[in-house]
C-alpha cells in the first residue's frame, strides 16, 4: 500500500531544518507548519463553528477516545459524520485515545490485543484494538486517523521501555491492515500517521522510527512526550527524534505546547501541532500574548484601557480591553472565557502563520529569536 495523502515541501530554511509544506486532504489542504485547535468531544470549547471560520485553523483535532464513549459511534454516524457534529468544514484529526487510555491506569488492562479500560463517565466497561479504532475514526469520517500506540509515563520503568515500542510497532502495522482494507471498501479517503514512542531513550525511538518507516504511512508522529518531563528533557527528545523521522512526511508532534516549544519544534523540522493549552488556560484566565503571558485577574489590569496585546488582530483586541476582561472575568460572565479562548487561539494559528512565513522568506532564524525575545521582555514592561 502506498500513502494516500500528498504531501510537498515547499521550502525548508537556509540555517534551521524548519520547513514550509502543503497536505492534501479530503477537505482541503493544509499548510504547514500549523497549530491544531483541540475539541476533544467534537468542539473547540467556547468556540462555535463560524468563529473557528475566522479564525482559519488549517486543522482542528477531536479525540476518539471521549467521541466513543460519547455520542458513539453509531450516534456519530446517524448524527451526519464528525464535520457535521462540529460544524466545520475543513480538515479534521481525530487521536486514537492512547494517551488517554495511558491517563487511565487504574481503570485498564493492556494486553497484546488491545486495552480494556472502565469509562471515566460512568464506569461501563470498553475495549480498544488497533483495528476497532481503526474503524471509529473511519465511520466518523475523519481527513486523518491515528494508529492506537503504548504510551509511557516519565519517567519510564528502563525495562518496559522497549516491550512498549515493540507492542506500539505490531499494533501499527495491524491498524494500517485495517485502514488498507476500508479503503478498498471504499468510502473513505482519509489518511493513517503511526505514531513513534521510546521514552526519552534515543536508540530505542530509533528502532520505532525505523520499524514504522518501513511501512506506507501516510505520516508520523512523536508521541510520548508533554508527559511530565522537563522541558530541556522535552527539547532535546524533540532534537534527536525528528530526523529520525521519514523526511518525506509529515511530522506531527502530539500535545506539545508552549509557544517556546512550538518554536523549537518548527526548527528541528516539525509541521503539526496540537495542545490544550490555549482553550485550557483560557479557562483559567491565563492569556498568551506576543510580550508574553497575562493573568487577566491580577488587580493591575482592572484600570487598563489597553488590549491584551496592542500588535494582536484577533476579535478580542479588537473591541475589549484588559479592564473590561478582568471584570468580566471575575464577575464568573461565561463571556469572558469565550473572548479569552479566542484571543489565545489566534495567537497561536499566528505564531505558526508568522513561522511559515519567515520559512518562506527564508528568515526562520530570526522570526524564532525575535518572538522569543519579545515574550521575554513581559506584557508590563
Amino acid at each position: 500500500m502506498t500513502a494516500l495523502l500528498p504531501f510537498s515541501i515547499t521550502r525548508e530554511d537556509r540555517v534551521t531544518s524548519a520547513r514550509a509544506a502543503s497536505l492534501t486532504t479530503p477537505h482541503g489542504v493544509v499548510e504547514t507548519p500549523a497549530f491544531m485547535p483541540v475539541g476533544t468531544c467534537g468542539t473547540v470549547k467556547g468556540v462555535a463553528g463560524w468563529e473557528l471560520d475566522r479564525l482559519g485553523p488549517q486543522m482542528v483535532l477531536a479525540n476518539t477516545y471521549h467521541l466513543v464513549l460519547r455520542p458513539g459511534v453509531e450516534r456519530m454516524i446517524r448524527l451526519g459524520g464528525i464535520h457535521r457534529l462540529m460544524g466545520w468544514g475543513g480538515p479534521i484529526l481525530t487521536d486514537s485515545g492512547g494517551y488517554q487510555v495511558f491517563s487511565l491506569a487504574a481503570r485498564r488492562v493492556l494486553d497484546e490485543d488491545g486495552v480494556v479500560f472502565q469509562s471515566h463517565v460512568d464506569g461501563s466497561a470498553h475495549s480498544f484494538s488497533p483495528e476497532s479504532v481503526v474503524d471509529a475514526q473511519v465511520d466518523f469520517g475523519v481527513d486523518v486517523a491515528m494508529v492506537l500506540d503504548d504510551c509511557l509515563p516519565f519517567p519510564a520503568e528502563p525495562r518496559s521501555v522497549g516491550p512498549s515500542v515493540d507492542r506500539t510497532i505490531r499494533w501499527a502495522q495491524r491498524a494500517l491492515i485495517r485502514a488498507e482494507e476500508r479503503r478498498e471498501a471504499g468510502g473513505w479517503a482519509g489518511g493513517l500517521f503511526a505514531i513513534q514512542q521510546g521514552s526519552v531513550n534515543p536508540d530505542i525511538r530509533r528502532r520505532c522510527s525505523d520499524h514504522l518507516a518501513s511501512m506506507a504511512f501516510d505520516g508520523y508522529a512523536i508521541g510520548g512526550l508533554a508527559v511530565g518531563e522537563p522541558t530541556e528533557v522535552l527539547h532535546e527528545a524533540v532534537d534527536f527524534s525528528v530526523p529520525m523521522l521519514p523526511a518525506q512526511r509529515p511530522r506531527y508532534l502530539m500535545g506539545v505546547g508552549y509557544p517556546e516549544d512550538l518554536l523549537h519544534a518548527v526548527a528541528c523540522g516539525v509541521d503539526l501541532f496540537d495542545c490544550v493549552l490555549p482553550t485550557r488556560s483560557a479557562r483559567t484566565g491565563k492569556v498568551f500574548t506576543s510580550r508574553g503571558e497575562v493573568v487577566i485577574k491580577n488587580a493591575r489590569w482592572a484600570d487598563d484601557d489597553s488590549p491584551l496585546d496592542p500588535g494582536c488582530g484577533c476579535p478580542t483586541c479588537a473591541r475589549y480591553s484588559k479592564g473590561a476582561l478582568r471584570h468580566f472575568f471575575i464577575s464568573k460572565e461565561a463571556t469572558s472565557v469565550v473572548l479569552l479562548t479566542l484571543h489565545n487561539l489566534y495567537y497561536f494559528l499566528s505564531l505558526m502563520r508568522g513561522a511559515r512565513e519567515a520559512i518562506m522568506a527564508g528568515r526562520y532564524g530570526e522570526y524564532r529569536e525575535r518572538m522569543q525575545s519579545n515574550r521575554e521582555l513581559g506584557p508590563g514592561e
